[in-house]
């Protein structure tokens, strides 16, 4: 018992809070046999079930809860040891410039922010916010959030997860024009698009309505401009769920509408990976970001931590124009 392998309880850890061998895999970057081995060796050196499986995935049982905080703040000690032997115990100060989409900047990061400043006082964050792509390998920022996937040369890229997109009207516009039931009775409502984008367009016609920019009676290519209009009831538009599940005086409407999802994306340049404000800054985003993306409260206490667990860094090889929402 007291020589059990640590990277039995890491692999413990990591099944318990994704749910499945693969997420876990992902997660850990090692692969789904070792894992189960880990599991079915660690369950035999304590004598203990510690999941059921099921067709749900892996559910812990009684003694798989009970000795799941242990093996956080054992990892916990881990990565601090880890940190430590990688001389990351720096002091955490300086400048952080951060690229993000207009929504992302006015509506998301504000409030991861005010907790990110409030844990780490000696760092400085710069906002760009815009849609367009600014560029990483001139430092024009040194983060970038963004809805597609970065693909310049010498950038790593993380995916967060990907965003719910709904269509939504305010209560009080439903009030006056009553709630479209289905995709046709909405072309009889007010709806709120692009000028010159042609996402929206796209969207209608994947979906086998062929419309043109006439069919946006109120129309503006910047995406907050969009929303407040849907807030202040002049129409139905299209938003990330989060937003509008945080906005009550926004519903969600015609739940049955399939939107492709709006993938969420950290990049930065890999000559930044051994800034240690880089990454904590990096870390602390992409956590926030997955509990938005997920609609999980923005107030929820981070994880203090420079090294919080990664999913695969992509290295990107070609180059791409982006555009974002």
């Amino acid at each position: 018992m007291a020589d059990i392998d640590w990277n039995l309880i890491r692999s413990f850890a990591a099944v318990a809070e994704t749910g499945s061998l693969s997420a876990a895999a992902r997660t850990l970057r090692a692969s789904q046999p070792t894992l189960g081995r880990h599991i079915a060796e660690l369950e035999q050196v304590l004598d203990v079930t510690l999941f059921r499986r099921g067709r749900a995935g892996y559910k812990l049982t009684s003694h798989g809860v009970d000795l799941l905080g242990r093996a956080k703040a054992m990892r916990e000690q881990a990565e601090a040891f880890s940190r430590l032997a990688l001389g990351a115990t720096e002091e955490v100060a300086g400048t952080v410039r951060i690229a993000a989409s207009e929504m992302v900047s006015i509506y998301v990061l504000p409030s991861i922010l005010a907790r990110l400043t409030s844990e780490e006082p000696g760092i400085e964050i710069e906002i760009v916010a815009s849609n367009l792509v600014e560029n990483l390998l001139g430092r024009d920022a040194d983060i970038a959030i963004r809805m597609v996937e970065p693909s310049q040369l010498d950038l790593v890229a993380r995916k967060v997860a990907d965003i719910p997109i709904v269509a939504c009207a305010a209560t009080n516009y439903i009030a006056r024009h009553g709630r479209p039931g289905d995709v046709s009775e909405l072309l009889h409502h007010t709806i709120i698009g692009f000028d010159r984008g042609m996402e929206m367009l796209n969207g209608f016609r994947s979906a086998g309505i062929e419309i043109d920019r006439h069919a946006f009676h109120v129309r503006c290519d910047h995406h907050a401009v969009i929303w407040e209009s849907t807030r202040a009831g002049v129409g139905i538009s299209f938003q990330q769920q989060p937003i509008v599940d945080r906005e009550p005086l926004v519903e969600a409407i015609l739940p049955e509408l399939r939107i492709p999802l709006l993938p969420c994306w950290i990049a930065m340049h890999r000559d930044l990976r051994s800034s240690v404000r880089i990454r904590r800054v990096a870390d602390f985003l992409q956590e926030s970001l997955k509990r938005y993306c997920e609609g999980r409260p923005l107030s929820e206490p981070a994880l203090n931590s420079a090294a919080l667990a990664r999913p695969a860094i992509r290295h990107t090889t070609t180059r791409r124009t982006e555009t974002a929402t």
